[in-house]
């Protein structure tokens, strides 16, 4: 018996070799690039996790393992990248999965928004945009009004996202849009001011259990970089079950009926408002933090669906434990990555904070602007998210993320500095959906866990 990973987040692959270890299901991953997971394989057993090298973007290759793999009996994909080749592959081979033209429903964002509108849980349509077209700038501030979001229908890490708050920010953004490759579509829809959170939920057989919410803190408009999540945010009972019926509605409404789900939302003056739907468990440390936060290991729930078994944590009782928050490490400046000053004073500050690495020594940091640009992660916890997150950003004030300019070999301008040149990061996800780099850097973790 065997379970398959096609790649994976950039952390969680420990919890999720031994849910599967627990479950009695052997767990293989096959990846591009080994060293990207070095963080986590490096503190598991070396017969936890088979590691397999290969072509993960060639599909035909990634099913020709898939039918060499003795006794397959799940699939897992939760990567944005990956996301769509996944189901497709789990349902060439008849495995327990979705519906594929579910996941490209929500992988969709312009499709999801118009979605909500038909089952009236969204105020506006979206709006596909020309950048080539003179008349769109027009059209657009008719259909959705200013300010308004423009961004790329697929995009991940908050890229090719712009606010535009005018009609010259309007006209300046479809000009920089026409010049950019996207994984998607373009197009519009209104800017929903207020703050903003992601709803942590798993969903079986079309009902949806809301396991909490973090918080979202960013940069200023108009980048709304992701920096700071803290997890659970300590939302009143009768206000948590109405977003958790809310949320149960907006996950029908796409159809969504088994899995774990990250939704961004904002928290507007008429109630809450779909960012965008990730039909995955939460990027960077979130996933961590529900395993802390709530007691379990929730990966094992991950491992029981793709087995096509009702998850446990559906109906458990949840023990409970120190709530967490993390803040994105990133430079001051565009550069090589040269290292991490001041883990020293980590062990000795509140909090049990930690430093999760992402880049390695010699990678580039060219885009400061969205989720590119962190080099690792500080995590910190505590018995509120309130309290673990002034704990993170104590800890977090004490590191320096260290960067040396590009040198004229590199052929970079090194212009792309927050407030600089870069694309505006609205809310989207940290999730560092394909490997870029190793999770090996000069700095390591100052504390376990």
């Amino acid at each position: 018996m065997t379970v398959v990973c096609l790649e994976s987040l950039t952390f969680g692959l420990g919890r999720l070799a031994r849910a599967a270890g627990r479950l009695g299901e052997p767990l293989r991953l096959l990846t591009r690039d080994p060293a990207y997971y070095a963080h986590e394989l490096e503190r598991l057993p070396a017969d936890a996790v088979e590691v397999v090298e290969t072509d993960t973007f060639d599909t035909e290759l990634v099913a020709e393992l898939l039918g060499r793999t003795p006794d397959l009996r799940g699939l897992i994909s939760s990567t944005d990248t990956w996301m769509l080749v996944g189901a497709a592959l789990t349902a060439r081979f008849g495995l327990p999965g979705l519906d594929p033209s579910v996941l490209r429903l929500a992988r969709d964002k312009a499709a999801v928004r118009d979605r909500l509108f038909a089952a009236g849980l969204t105020r506006s349509r979206a709006a596909e945009a020309d950048s080539g077209d003179p008349a769109t700038a027009e059209l657009l501030v008719k259909a959705v009004g200013l300010p308004a979001i423009l961004k790329d229908t697929a995009g991940t890490g908050s890229q090719n996202v712009w606010l535009v708050r005018d009609e010259r920010e309007l006209d300046a953004a479809l000009a920089e849009a026409a010049g950019r490759e996207l994984k998607g579509r373009l197009f519009a829809e209104p800017y929903f001011s207020g703050p903003v959170y992601s709803a942590e939920t798993l969903t079986w057989a079309g009902r949806t259990r809301l396991l909490g919410v973090s918080s979202r803190l960013m940069s200023p408009e108009p980048h709304f970089r992701e920096e700071i999540t803290a997890f659970p945010v300590a939302f009143p009972e009768p206000r948590r079950a109405a977003l958790e019926r809310w949320l149960d509605e907006v996950l029908a409404a796409i159809g969504y009926t088994d899995r774990f789900a990250h939704v961004e939302f904002a928290l507007t003056t008429a109630g809450p408002e779909v960012v965008e739907i990730n039909p995955r468990i939460g990027g960077a440390l979130v996933g961590e933090g529900l395993c802390r936060a709530l007691g379990v290991n929730v990966y094992e729930a991950m491992v029981e669906a793709a087995l096509g078994v009702r998850p446990g944590l559906m109906d458990a009782a949840l023990p409970g434990g120190p709530a967490s928050a993390f803040v994105l490490g990133y430079p001051q400046q565009p550069g090589v990555f040269t290292g991490v000053a001041g883990l020293g004073r980590l062990p000795d500050m509140p909090g049990s904070p930690a430093w999760y690495p992402v880049k390695r020594v010699g990678d580039r940091v060219e885009h400061l602007g969205d989720s590119r640009g962190y080099a690792g992660i500080v995590y910190a916890e505590a018995e509120t998210a309130e309290l673990a997150t002034h704990c993170a950003v104590a800890a977090a004030n004490a590191v320096r993320v260290l960067t040396e300019p590009f040198s004229a070999a590199d052929g970079a301008d090194g212009t792309d500095a927050l407030g600089g040149t870069d694309e505006a990061g609205a809310a989207g996800g940290a999730d560092a959906a394909a490997p870029a780099g190793t999770a090996v850097t000069a700095a390591h973790r100052a504390s376990g866990g």
